[in-house]
């Protein structure tokens, strides 16, 4: 178990559903739990401005944001939000299964992120990437996309693991995290089966996912994030039952 508790937030992925009805009532309920932070992935018609200020109204602050690759046209626009949002850390939140099918794709991609890297930096932001099962899964050569696509990634791109994708890959998380080193800044802490990617998700601590072995391999993460791409039971409960296990377990913590 790490010396010192990682902050804990939320992917508003999750919510989605309920951030349709209100996403401002979404934000109060994630503050009253205690979360110490979100993850936005959208903004539901809500400006910049006034999401930052419900989320710290709600004793939150926003730790990182999902985005698409900024390249080509929209690549400013997309950094300009992020930018507005206050965020230092811009994730690339998926990139598609046919991207890695072969080396050569996989250095194509490497070299798109590179240069959206610089972009990011230009802006005084950091870039991360963030996986699926599919990274891990496609074997080139003997050796995972993931390995051969983060050896061609500038030192300064991170990455955000999504511990459950990892595992439905077939990968070992926590080996994952040390091979990552200072580069696994952020962890979505995603519990489940890990049996099939159509598999529902479950509250963190309630799946088969050692999340104290996946924290106690990430020494250098800055935040832990809760996402359920989908579950069976309330989202809400499941989120709120994620923040307790991780807190409860001293994995986490939430507001100060």
């Amino acid at each position: 178990m790490p010396t010192e508790s990682v902050p804990v937030a939320v992917q508003l992925y999750s919510l989605r559903q309920e951030a349709k009805a209100d996403f401002a009532g979404v934000l109060d309920r994630l503050g009253r739990i205690g979360y110490a932070g979100v993850e936005p992935a959208g903004l539901h018609a809500m400006s910049p401005g006034e999401f930052v200020r419900r989320v710290e109204d709600a004793g939150m602050r926003v730790c990182s944001t999902h985005i698409p690759l900024p390249i080509g046209d929209a690549a400013h626009q997309v950094l300009d939000e992020a930018q507005e949002l206050g965020v230092r850390d811009v994730v690339v939140a998926f990139l598609p299964p046919d991207r890695f099918q072969d080396a050569d794709k996989v250095f194509i991609t490497a070299d798109q992120l590179n240069r959206a890297s610089e972009l990011a930096a230009s802006r005084g932001m950091r870039l991360g990437y963030h996986n699926h099962n599919w990274e891990f899964s496609t074997r080139l050569d003997g050796r995972t996309a993931w390995s051969l696509l983060f050896e061609q990634l500038s030192p300064q791109i991170f990455a955000e693991l999504d511990v459950y994708w990892a595992k439905v890959g077939g990968a070992d998380p926590a080996e994952v995290l040390g091979e990552l080193g200072t580069r696994a800044r952020l962890l979505h802490m995603k519990d489940g089966p890990a049996d099939s990617p159509k598999s529902a998700m479950t509250a963190a601590g309630d799946g088969a996912i050692d999340l104290p072995g996946v924290a106690a391999a990430a020494p250098y993460a800055e935040w832990h994030i809760v996402e359920l791409d989908r579950c069976e039971s309330d989202m809400f409960e499941a989120v709120e039952q994620s923040y307790r296990y991780l807190v409860g377990s001293g994995l986490s913590r939430g507001q100060a």
